[in-house]
């Protein structure tokens, strides 16, 4: 049995097509007025007291290395991104994106 193209477009998901109702916000999506997650003050986040993550962890360690520096293995996500901005801008490296 053969089927049109129409039928077969028919069962495709529309990727335009959101699954959101009108006016209510995409997750991921900019809002107005509010910076993005990178933007924000690492004491404003509300996972800010947690033990870094590996990657925070493994990417310090390269950081610290490169600056002859040595860390606490014990920092928050916080600390170690508030480390990891600075060294950074000690070492040269471009913020990771």
């Amino acid at each position: 049995m053969q089927t049109s193209s129409s039928d077969q477009n028919s069962e495709q998901p529309d990727p335009s097509d959101s699954g959101a109702a009108a006016g209510e916000a995409m997750l991921g999506a900019p809002r107005e007025g509010s910076p993005g997650t990178t933007e924000k003050n690492p004491d404003d986040w509300v996972t800010g007291d947690e033990p870094m993550t590996g990657a925070q962890r493994s990417y310090l360690d390269t950081l610290a290395r490169q600056a002859g520096e040595q860390l606490s293995p014990d920092l928050t996500k916080a600390q170690a991104s508030e480390h990891i901005e600075r060294l950074q801008q000690q070492t040269g490296r471009p913020p990771s994106s």
